[in-house]
């Protein structure tokens, strides 16, 4: 007999919990007319109820068990010091004393499985790790303890899957952070931070969130995609990925442009992945998410102040110190401030094959984004010289774009060639071919194709033994002739 069966016959109408259990009396069954309004016979509707009674038991014993372990253990239980078994230990052992307090009937399997929920529970992540564990998630949005959504292909979709509380929310969010050495609260409400798995995180909790705690995870593979992933989802071309190669492995600094959520972070991962293995790389970022497969790699993140607003690491201040480490690569995960000083001087004083990302809708965007950035490091610069270290610094702008289909793709290659008068000149070798319009299903058809136009710095890639064949650069209609 199950658990579920078992809590509900143990008791009658009357019976009060703890009292003795009383006989389990059968309906009878009462043959109805065909096409009666009480076509369900009653033993029926009795089994219905008993299994959404014993349902809500189940979860009153959970939340029971979760709030009696924070009475019991408190702090402990995110204590970033002590060692995950020693928890996982001490949160046993306490349930077990709860469920020999509450008197639940269970089979000796029964009760290991009870515990090991509520340890996943209490914790793990509660309900969002069937979403973390589910494949076709790439992201999660908790708007509140009884509001989450998931994207699945480029959609969002309702779960109906709830915290209990907010409490219960805000403790899983604590949970996050503090496995990092971070911290939420009033004081400081938000908090950028990753899973173990490096998925990146977002937190932000009253008064800032209005209505309660809001989180958002953008989920990372456990296995790094790769070009032919890339390729196999028409991210990009074949022809695309062998530029691209080649441009890294001539040391070209490049630029990943895009929105939020384009997938600049996996495509900065695949370019990472071109580079040499006897390089060294030094890795910067406000919360490590790059997955770079080569042995000779540091990886920094960024730091935030402490209670006294003290202690604060900045991006800017990693990339400045990263010069003296001597790096072959710096890769930063993301510009968005005044290290866009710092890394466009890094890139023109010898430091060459740097790659970056920044926020920007388009490469002429992402010239004007970078002169902005630049602007907020504080320094009297003009705009002319601004615009000079970046034609000069930067070599090769590649546009990410996530379209109203829900695919997100490559849809622009840009080289920057320099300066007109006082405007940075780009020429685009590949562009995205929006004119082939879209399928049956809302997808589009275009790819990204060649312009035909040849980049310029295919000669530099020659004079260091890199060659790309005339047809990468050919528009599709001309190939084969």
């Amino acid at each position: 007999m199950s658990i579920i069966t078992r809590l509900e016959a143990t008791r009658v109408p009357g019976d009060t919990p703890g009292a003795p259990a009383g006989p389990v009396t059968e309906t009878p069954i009462v043959p109805r007319s065909a096409g009666s309004d009480a076509d369900v016979r009653p033993m029926e509707q009795l089994a219905r109820a008993s299994v959404k009674i014993t349902t809500d038991a189940l979860a009153g014993i959970k939340k029971r068990a979760a709030e009696e372990l924070t009475s019991r253990l408190g702090g402990r239980i995110t204590d970033s010091g002590l060692d995950e078994g020693d928890v996982r230990r001490m949160v046993r052992e306490a349930l077990s004393e709860f469920i020999d307090d509450e008197q639940v009937p269970l089979t000796p399997d029964e009760r290991r499985r009870l515990i090991r929920e509520i340890v996943d529970e209490v914790l793990g992540l509660g309900p969002l790790q069937k979403l973390l564990d589910d494949p076709l998630v790439t992201e999660i949005m908790v708007n509140g303890a009884h509001s989450i959504y998931v994207e699945r292909a480029g959609r969002l979709h309702p779960t109906g899957t709830t915290f209990s509380s907010d409490a219960h929310l805000r403790r899983v969010i604590e949970r996050i952070v503090s496995r990092i050495g971070r911290r939420i609260d009033e004081s400081s409400p938000l908090v950028d931070a990753r899973l173990e798995d490096g998925s990146r995180v977002n937190a932000v909790i009253p008064p800032l969130a209005v209505d309660g705690p809001s989180l958002t995870i953008r989920k990372f593979s456990a296995v790094p995609l790769t070009v032919q992933d890339l390729i196999r989802f028409d991210s990009i071309s074949p022809a695309m990925a062998q530029v691209l190669d080649a441009c890294v492995k001539a040391r070209l600094n490049i630029i990943v442009s895009g929105g939020t959520g384009t997938g600049k972070t996996t495509l900065l991962n695949v370019l990472s992945s071109f580079i040499p293995e006897e390089e060294r790389i030094v890795t910067i970022e406000d919360a490590v998410e790059l997955q770079l497969q080569q042995a000779h790699v540091v990886r920094l993140e960024s730091r935030q102040a402490n209670i006294e607003g003290r202690g604060a690491i900045t991006i800017r201040d990693l990339v400045r110190n990263s010069l003296r480490m001597r790096p072959d690569r710096i890769v930063v995960g993301e510009v968005r401030s005044g290290e866009a000083l710092d890394m466009l001087q890094a890139m023109n004083t010898g430091h060459d094959g740097s790659i970056s990302t920044v926020h920007s809708n388009s490469p002429r965007d992402a010239i004007a984004r970078m002169e902005t950035l630049v602007l907020m490091a504080g320094m009297e610069l003009p705009l002319r010289a601004i615009r000079e270290q970046i034609a000069s610094a930067v070599h090769v702008i590649v546009q990410l774009s996530r379209l109203r289909d829900g695919t997100r793709r490559v849809t622009h290659i840009t080289e920057v060639l320099g300066m007109e008068g006082d405007v940075v000149t780009l020429q685009d070798a590949f562009t995205f071919d929006f004119a082939a319009g879209v399928n049956a299903e809302g997808r589009f058809i275009g790819k990204t194709v060649a312009t035909g136009v040849r980049p310029r710095f295919v000669e530099k890639l020659a004079d260091m033994g890199i060659y790309l064949p005339a047809e990468a650069f050919m528009p599709q209609h001309q190939m084969g002739r």
